[in-house]
């Protein structure tokens, strides 16, 4: 999740086109809210690259890694 400084310079530099007043509380939860919903693509993407990555040096072991992921 993110910090409330985080949090607070993404808002500020979002440059929204309504003057928003949103309650501390209200803004951290929407910004994490954010993060848990973008998170499963972030990760799904990492992880290609990952495979990727070890593709490149050594398909067998780009191979065992797709292997385990199927089993979890």
């Amino acid at each position: 999740m993110l910090s409330k400084q985080q949090i607070t310079e993404a808002f500020i530099n979002a440059h929204l086109e309504e003057n928003y007043n949103f309650l501390e509380e209200d803004l951290i939860k929407l910004a994490n809210a954010f993060v848990k919903a973008a998170q499963p693509m972030i990760m799904r993407k990492e992880r290609a690259e990952c495979v990727k990555i070890a593709k490149s040096f050594n398909h067998l072991v780009a191979e065992k890694i797709l292997e385990k992921r199927a089993q979890s």
